[in-house]
Order: structure tokens, then sequence, then C-alpha cells
């Protein structure tokens, strides 16, 4: 009977289960502290340098003009804001309207965030708070592209500027090193090659990538994103004005590409600014 009544004993009156860790490690448990509240402070300290080099984020709108196009601009499509890796809130990039008339890349395109190149576009999304990201070049760059050294189409091309006096918006210098070995390529050469890419507003060529597909090669690209060069903003301004602004965007971007090409390890790149 005395057994019986100590078997169904309230579970109340029972002593509760402690589990005791026999086995711990200080120099694990304060190297978990350490990595957990430092990646806490390491979030702080990039939120306030990205804070200081962009402030207003929200609001920040600028024309970044990325070079060299190459055979396709894969690094300009890292300052989009489906990559999260510029603290760009709202980005659109102009790009040729061939694009928007070949089926396939018509669909990429549009939902990459690309919009065709025109000035009503582009004058449109600054307005609205966009980053338009651009290559001024285009076709152009393509037509003049060099396994010896890289182009960019810059000194004939003033709309970009204008635009970006008429809206106030600064203007942003990029270079996308390493994005011209991504593919290997052939296209023919002459005067006749040159009206045609001209006309159609592509550049028709051969390329492949790893494998000979259209995948490209496992090679790394760098971008650099120079400092914003502020404009004051003027509906109307004068060719001189232009010209000028023109001229201080071609130096910062020269004096950018001479920067970095040896920190990125492209110190053997040379560079042609037509």
């Amino acid at each position: 009977m005395e057994e019986s009544e100590r078997n169904h004993k309230n579970p109340e009156e029972t002593n509760p289960t402690v589990i005791r860790s026999i086995r711990h490690s200080t120099f694990h448990t304060l190297t978990a502290m350490i990595v957990w509240l430092g990646s806490i402070h390491l979030n702080i300290i990039l939120a306030l340098l990205l804070i200081l080099l962009f402030p207003n984020t929200s609001a920040f709108c600028a024309v970044l003009v990325a070079e060299p196009h190459s055979i396709f601009p894969i690094g300009y499509l890292s300052l989009l804001n489906i990559t999260g890796l510029m603290p760009l809130s709202k980005t659109k990039a102009l790009a040729s309207t061939a694009v928007f008339y070949t089926p396939f890349l018509r669909q990429i395109g549009i939902w990459l965030g690309l919009v065709p190149a025109t000035k009503k576009n582009f004058v449109k999304y600054l307005e609205a708070g966009y980053s338009c990201i651009l290559i001024p070049g285009g076709v152009q760059e393509i037509i003049y592209m060099n396994r010896e050294f890289e182009v960019a189409f810059l000194k004939k091309r003033f709309g970009f500027v204008r635009v970006s006096i008429e809206t106030g918006a600064p203007l942003v210098p990029v270079f996308c090193f390493g994005q011209s070995d991504v593919y290997s390529w052939w296209k023919p050469d002459g005067k006749l090659y040159h009206r045609i890419a001209r006309a159609i507003r592509f550049a028709p060529l051969i390329f492949w990538g790893g494998f000979g597909s259209p995948i490209p090669y496992c090679r790394p690209i760098q971008v650099v994103v120079g400092r914003p060069i502020e404009i004051k903003q003027n509906p109307c301004p004068s060719n001189e004005e232009v010209a000028e602004v023109h001229a201080r965007f071609v130096s910062a971007f020269h004096k950018l590409f001479l920067r970095y090409r040896e920190i990125t390890g492209c110190a053997d790149t040379q560079i042609r600014i037509m």
C-alpha cells in the first residue's frame, strides 16, 4: 500500500529536473560573444559610413556614367537597386532602344529595370527621384573595342552632361575593371561594318564564354564608383557651360581609372578616351 502511494505521488510534489552542463569552454563562449556583438557594431559602422558618403540616400539621385561597355555591361548592372550593392533605393538603367525590339532581351531588360535611352525618359526618372545609369559610348564602344586597350567614347557625348545640368543631378564616374575579360569575341572591321552598326544601333559580332556558351567566364569584375561631381542646376545651360562641366567629368573619370587600375590588379590596362 505504501509502495502504491509512492508510485502515484502528485507530480507537483516531485523534484524538478535540472540539466547541468559539465563541459564548457570559456574561450568558445568569449569568441561567440565577440563575433555576435562585433557583427552588430560592424553593421552600425557600415550604416554610418553610408550616411556619410551618401547623405539623404532616400532622396539622392544622380547620373552614374559607367564605362566601358564591352560585349555586355555586366558590371553596371551591379549598380541597380535590385542587387542591393549600392545604397540607392531607386535606379533606372538607360539602354539602347535596340534592346527593346528584341523579344528575349526586352523581357530581361524590363525585369532588370532598364528603360529606352531617350532624353524624355532620362529627365522623367531623374525628376522622379531615380538615379539613372548609362553608358554614353554605347554601340560606338563596341565598334572600336580592342583587345589591347579599353575604350571610353566620351569626347563627343554631351547629352548626359546637359541633362545633368538641367536637372541639377550630380555626375558620378564609374569604371568596371575586368569586364572586358569575361567574354571572348570576334567582329569584322572596316567602314561598312561601322556604317551598319551605326544605322541599326547595334554592333553585330560573335562572342562566347565558358565552354563556348553565352555564360561569361568566371573572372572578377571590380566596379569602382567615384565621388559625385556636384552640378549647379540651370534649366537652359549654354554650350560653353556644358563643355566646361563635360571637361570636368572626363578629367575626373580619367583620374579614377588611373588611381584604381593598380589597386584592382589591372596595372597594365590602358584606356583611350575617344
